[in-house]
């Protein structure tokens, strides 16, 4: 608490106090208790509406909706803010909601709100300013530049603070990612919310309290913009390519170019063939021209079908590559929620009523961001990285669901599958984004557990760890490492790609910048290309954030996610050259805002 001023000492005392009540509001289901003594505003505007130019009439007061709430404390001077074009203080926002939301970039939940965020910022843009505290979990994620590329890679509209040394964290009493804080506009914390919400939960929050606070005079309503690192961006070919898929037999090169929101196809040496997708966010299947994605991640081959997770669609999609159409084939077009992470069980299950198998049929299943794909004899294995769990879908469509993992976040080996959700003593993942395969086994990217796992397709074999934290008695999500050596010396840090060729397994150590090959044997690890530092060098090579690799003719082909470039390193010889992607157009940035470029923006 050194980094407080001893006069904020006892509002905080009195923010940790209320951070419990506020906490039970938030997580609640039912009627949201802090809003018990607003009016309804409906019923409000129904009266304005009977009143004309001739009758008097005396308004009445509403109350405070927020009964328990305390004075913010500021943010520390010394802290870097991008997305803006300079510090904020609280100060400077009286007069609006501010909603702070607590993130890290690597987290699957982190990015789960982020569109609920959106949605808010969009109905609520003159009377609410969200700004995100970036508080790191990983030391990658420390680094303002990474902060800047997640911005970018999520397309974040607001304001973010670096939080690198956790200051803001503590001094709001916060222990989990996400969290948020809702700031009235007299400068008070009314509202705290832990875990994954949904728009709707805030808009019940922002409505009731918008007709106080605009009777009280202390409602701000006039815009804020901006300026936004978006607008400063040049038109790349490729926007944060995620995923890689190389088939060497037809010498085609598959491309997730998941900012683009398309797939591109090249052959091996970087000629275009096709470009499926608008580039518009949407979920439309049809014909080429016409079919759209949203951030699209992993993809699998099938003979003439490619299979594509649609990620931020919570969708399959499935790509007749002889007749050149797209088609859903999987999941309900939003996140499916924890009680539906087994389908066919109900919301109440117990012993008595489970049911044999886990499954639901494809199209009426929901899904929560599929991450990775791998096929394997007649189904199609699924990096489901939302509820922390592998599934399988049948390629005749008949059938998806969980095939291991228990659902808590962590590394855990054991049998596949519990009998009731969440049961200790069985698989445990944390956030798998990267498959690839031996034949007889699945090999994992278990990114939130800087871990290599080992999943059998025998169903009665347990999973394992190769590389990584399964052993530890604590603090599995949070030991990485750049070590190479023995399985048990070795760490990583928050790798998502892995690719089997010949006994090793080559991963994309995302966060260490670096391609490492691992002993599919012995799990003994060494760096074969990457110096470390982020760049765009052959020799010696640089990568910054690789997120997908494949193989073809002996060479690894690396989806090098924030240069948004293809690289390819020869496993002979070791050198990285750059792809170069021939007849592929970039496409348009984001366009600065007139406002903006007149000097109106933060």
């Amino acid at each position: 608490m050194n980094i407080l001023d001893n006069h904020l000492l006892p509002s905080l005392r009195k923010l940790a106090k209320a951070a419990l009540v506020l906490l039970l509001v938030g997580c609640s289901n039912s009627a949201i208790s802090p809003l018990a003594n607003a009016e309804d505003p409906t019923t409000q505007q129904n009266a304005a509406s009977d009143i004309d130019d001739t009758t008097t009439m005396v308004v009445q007061k509403i109350e405070n909706p927020f009964p328990k709430r305390v004075p913010a404390p500021p943010f520390p001077k010394d802290m870097e803010w991008l997305n803006t074009k300079g510090p904020l203080e609280l100060k400077d926002l009286k007069g609006k909601f501010v909603l702070l939301d607590f993130w890290t970039y690597c987290c699957i939940n982190c990015m789960h709100i982020l569109p609920e965020l959106k949605k808010l910022e969009q109905e609520y843009g003159n009377q609410l300013v969200v700004i995100g505290v970036h508080s790191a979990k990983f030391d990658n994620e420390k680094d303002a530049a990474n902060i800047g590329e997640a911005i970018l890679r999520y397309e974040i509209e607001h304001p973010v603070v670096n939080d690198d040394q956790l200051k803001i964290w503590t001094t709001y009493f916060v222990s989990s990612w996400p969290t948020m804080y809702l700031i009235d506009p007299e400068g008070n914390v009314v509202y705290l919310r832990r875990g994954e919400f949904q728009a709707e939960e805030i808009q019940q929050v922002l409505n009731a309290a918008i007709p106080y606070y605009r009777q009280n005079g202390t409602l701000n309503e006039k815009p804020i913009e901006f300026d936004l690192l978006a607008y400063s961006q040049e038109p790349t070919q490729l926007r944060f390519p995620g995923k890689i898929l190389a088939d060497e037999a037809s010498n085609r090169l598959f491309i997730a170019d998941s900012n683009h929101n398309r797939i591109v196809i090249t052959n091996l040496e970087g000629e275009l063939q096709d470009v499926i997708g608008t580039g518009e966010i949407g979920s439309a299947d049809g014909d080429y021209a016409s079919a759209q994605f949203d951030h699209p991640q992993g993809m699998a081959l099938v003979q003439d079908t490619l299979y594509v997770a649609d990620t931020e669609n919570h969708l399959l999609r499935k790509i007749d590559l002889k007749n050149k159409k797209v088609a859903t084939i999987a999941g309900l077009g939003r996140q499916g929620t924890s009680n539906e992470t087994w389908p066919g069980m109900g919301a109440n299950p117990t012993v008595d009523n489970l049911p044999p198998r886990y499954i639901g049929t494809p199209k009426t299943t929901a899904i929560n961001s599929p991450w990775a794909l791998w096929p394997h004899e007649d189904s199609l294995y699924i990096a489901m990285a939302g509820p922390h769990q592998i599934w399988k879908m049948k390629l005749d469509e008949s059938e998806i669901g969980p095939y291991a993992g228990n659902g808590q976040e962590d590394i855990v080996d054991g049998p596949l599958l519990p009998s009731i959700p969440y049961q200790q003593g069985f698989s445990s993942f944390a956030q798998p984004s990267g498959l690839t395969s031996d034949g007889k086994t699945l090999f994992v990217a278990d990114s939130e557990g800087s871990s290599i796992r080992e999943v059998p397709f025998n169903p009665r074999a347990s999973v394992k760890t190769l590389v990584g934290t399964s052993k530890l008695s604590s603090a599995r999500l949070f030991t990485f490492g750049d070590v190479d050596g023995t399985a048990r010396r070795a760490k990583l840090q928050h790798p998502l790609g892995v690719c089997y060729v010949d006994g090793v397994i080559y991963t994309a150590d995302t966060y260490n910048n670096k391609i490492k090959a691992i002993d599919a044997k012995t799990g003994a690890v060494k760096t074969i290309a990457g110096t470390g530092k982020p760049g765009t060098a052959d020799d010696p090579a640089q990568f910054d954030e690789p997120a997908g690799l494949t193989h073809a003719g002996g060479k690894l082909y690396i989806a090098d996610t924030n240069n948004h470039l293809i690289r390819v390193l020869d496993l002979e010889t070791k050198q990285v050259s750059t792809l170069e992607i021939k007849g592929l157009k970039p496409l348009p940035v984001k366009n600065r805002p007139q406002a903006v470029a007149g000097g109106n923006a933060q």
